[in-house]
């Protein structure tokens, strides 16, 4: 494929609290500086970031806004005096004494788009300590690597990059509750009012990324492909961490065809466990209990089980009443969401304090950090595609390349070049929705149906279905020439003879 060249331009403000301007400043604010880096992915792609930094004083309605008392309330107070434009950071730097971030933290992320960073002596060590914080905000060397995955050989990507999923102008997100065992248990889980609830705040930010569509099922008899073990000490079953890839297949089975479906599917499942077999555990690699008694598994979706508690009497009667709590249960699902979309906060330093998002599940710092990878991903894909789309019609010689179909291929790199701009000038949704365009036309074009039957018919295939049909019809023909060239020769010979 060809070469991607990008380069990834984050507008930044540097905004300085009285009290906090070090000592060593090159000259007097305001001033910008510009600080590049290059992101080494592999030989077919290279990713420069470029940080624009515009380092400056506050305000007066900034310095009233810091001096609230804590944290989220300065953020709070901060957000309407900022620039929120997608993709751009404003970074506030207090006072080293500063008791706005508590003891030990040196950095407080808020839910938007900026930062409270504390203090350093010299602008050499801030501005190490603001790269650290644009790394957790904007986008990281792995956070690209791993868009850019199937460029990328597999041992130079770490684990996580193979969990998330795949750039997608669509999402399908289904919810199943599996009740294997009806007689015993008579689930009943409000799965409307929960995604209302907790999904559907989720899915209306990450609209910008793509579109999303939920359903949900109840299925009876689904068993767990793995007979879970039964432990004497604690007198309940247990599922290992090693029986854990062999549980999903068989429940697949029972899913619902994920094929027909035009977008990646998420499935997420909630397991009630048959009365013989509660309360059923699930073990981590090490023999102990996972808090949450769920798993998920990459690009797929995950599943959580849910223990019923045994009836007081042994003789009550069956089948139990189960009302789920569904609060509980979607915690974990949008846990594993995030982690499916590469927005887990496990690998952030520990002097960092991150808000959390609150009711919208994701700040708008995360949104962005999606929408980056998104947008490098998307233009690689684009690059495949179309590199793909040239290699196939160069080998077949007799092909008809449609208006329509060539139109589609120009729209294609004119929106990967479009987007390859916005990118170089830091305005990342523009970028995001070219891109996007860029996806659907280059995917119109490769799958165009006038060119869908030359590429299963090249000129070997002919010659194999054509000559067993033409050959019986061949013989007699050829038989029947070669008797008329006969006669003919017969025919100017005789003349001689009469004479």
């Amino acid at each position: 494929a060809a070469p991607v060249q990008v380069q990834l331009v984050v507008p930044m403000a540097v905004v300085f609290a009285r009290g906090s301007v070090p000592g060593d400043l090159p000259r007097p604010l305001p001033f910008r500086d510009v600080q590049e880096m290059e992101i080494s992915v592999n030989l077919r792609a290279s990713v420069t970031s470029r940080y624009e930094m515009r380092y400056r004083s506050t305000t007066a309605q900034e310095e009233a806004a810091l001096a609230a008392a804590t944290a989220p309330e300065a953020d709070a107070a901060l957000y309407p005096l900022q620039d929120t434009t997608l993709g751009s950071l404003t970074m506030y730097v207090v006072p080293e004494t500063s008791s706005l971030l508590p003891q030990g933290i040196h950095v407080y992320v808020g839910k938007h788009r900026s930062a409270l960073v504390r203090a350093v002596g010299s602008l050499a060590a801030l501005q190490a300590r603001l790269r650290e914080v644009t790394q957790v905000m904007s986008f990281t060397a792995s956070s690209i690597a791993a868009a850019l995955s199937h460029r990328v050989p597999d041992g130079q990507l770490g684990p996580d990059a193979r969990r998330n999923l795949k750039s997608s102008l669509g999402y399908e997100i289904t919810f199943s509750l599996l009740n294997p065992d009806p007689k015993s248990h008579t689930v009943d889980w409000d799965i409307e009012g929960a995604v209302n609830r907790f999904v559907r705040p989720v899915l209306d930010k990450l609209s910008l990324v793509a579109n999303f569509s939920v359903d949900s099922q109840i299925l009876y008899y689904a068993v767990l492909g793995v007979t879970p073990r039964y432990d004497k000490e604690s007198s309940s079953f247990l599922l290992s961490a090693h029986s854990l890839p062999h549980v999903i297949n068989p429940v697949e089975a029972r899913l619902g065809s994920s094929a027909a479906s035009l977008y990646p599917v998420l499935n997420f499942l909630l397991y009630v466990p048959e009365h013989s077999h509660s309360p059923l555990y699930i073990q981590d690699k090490d023999g102990a209990p996972v808090s949450t008694n769920a798993f998920h598994s990459p690009r797929w979706g995950g599943i959580m089980v849910y223990n019923v508690e045994a009836p007081a009497s042994p003789q009550a009667s069956l089948p139990l009443h189960v009302d789920v709590d569904m609060a509980r249960v979607m915690e974990v699902f949008l846990a594993q969401l995030r982690l499916l979309f590469g927005l887990s906060r496990e690998e952030v330093p520990p002097e960092f304090l991150l808000e959390s998002p609150g009711n919208e599940g994701v700040a708008d710092w995360e949104l962005d950090h999606l929408l980056w990878a998104h947008t490098v991903e998307n233009i690689a894909t684009v690059s495949t595609t179309l590199t793909s789309l040239a290699q196939l019609l160069d080998k077949i010689g007799n092909i008809v390349i449609k208006d329509d179909v060539a139109s589609e291929v120009y729209r294609a790199v004119a929106s990967v070049q479009s987007a390859m701009t916005e990118l170089s000038l830091g305005h990342l949704l523009a970028a995001f929705q070219a891109s996007k365009e860029a996806v659907t036309s280059s995917e119109r074009a490769f799958f165009d149906p006038s060119l869908l039957h030359l590429l299963y018919f090249p000129d070997d295939q002919k010659f194999a279905i054509y000559i067993p049909l033409f050959l019986p019809m061949a013989v007699p023909i050829l038989l029947s020439l070669a008797k008329i060239v006969r006669e003919s020769r017969l025919r100017k010979k005789e003349p001689t003879k009469m004479d």
